[in-house]
């Protein structure tokens, strides 16, 4: 990436380090809860403070979604929504929203448009990244290779017992951030905090890209205690099951990304 364009979302946590503070990530689900509300609750979360949303493009084989996720994968492709609409309504509102943007998609679905095609229309239609939590790490080199020549971030995810050289081939090939996973199994909220604080300070020592961390965030409290040791903390369930049911998503994600950004309020000293 050219040091003269840095992408987005390498921006977004240098601003953050600078600061001392900490970035929420968001995750909603491309087409839920209807095929058009996408846009909106872009608008809405990016209003209320999220530094980097996450859009889950819908698939009928979930990686390591919980029940949430995965029921609103179906309901979306029950109604219709392609990867071609979700870059339609991602392409229409980038013009009007700061935060970051990043897909999270199966290597599946990026491999049935053809890698290179799908990056092409994802740079185009203003995403700042992907993640592909299902992609080979034999794979990886060659994927972040195709997103540094977009200027692309590539977010690959580091499970709870990932080492040896596996951790180090998937470190070497992330790009803008690390994806650790804060529990092993799949997606879904907890009543309990993760505990993160010894894996975050290995990848550290691995790495110097910042340090996301997702599964199991879904309160204020959560989100403090995570970012407490990350630099980021991802909140996808918690989100995705309020916006189930909301009379008005927009505002529904609006007060959620609010109520979550509470938890950022105290810098690593």
């Amino acid at each position: 990436m050219s040091e003269q364009s840095p992408n987005r979302i390498t921006r977004i946590f240098e601003e953050h380090r600078q600061a001392n503070t900490k970035a929420l990530m968001p995750f909603v689900v491309g087409g839920h809860p209807t095929p058009d509300s996408l846009p909106s609750l872009l608008k809405a979360m990016d209003g209320a403070g999220a530094d980097i949303i996450e859009i889950g493009f819908p698939f009928s084989d979930p990686i390591a979604d919980g029940p949430v996720i995965a029921a609103a994968m179906h309901e979306a492709l029950q109604n219709k929504v392609t990867p071609g609409k979700i870059l339609e309504s991602i392409s229409a509102v980038r013009p009007h929203i700061n935060a970051g943007l990043v897909a999270m998609l199966s290597v599946s679905i990026a491999d049935r448009l053809g890698r290179a095609s799908f990056l092409d229309r994802a740079k185009a239609a203003g995403l700042d990244g992907v993640i592909l939590p299902d992609l080979d790490p034999e794979e990886a080199p060659e994927v972040a290779n195709l997103c540094d020549q977009r200027e692309l971030a590539l977010g690959l995810l580091v499970g709870p017992a990932t080492t040896g050289p596996r951790l180090a081939t998937i470190l070497s090939s992330c790009r803008g951030f690390v994806y650790l996973l804060a529990r092993a199994g799949i997606t879904g909220e907890s009543d309990q905090a993760p505990e993160v604080e010894a894996r975050v300070a290995e990848l550290r020592s691995l790495t110097q890209l910042p340090v996301a961390c997702g599964f199991g965030i879904g309160s204020a409290s959560q989100v403090e205690a995570v970012t407490q040791h990350a630099d980021a903390a991802i909140v996808g369930s918690a989100l995705v099951r309020r916006l189930q049911d909301a009379a008005d998503p927009a505002a529904c994600a609006s007060d959620f990304v609010q109520e979550l950004s509470a938890g950022l309020g105290q810098p690593e000293a």
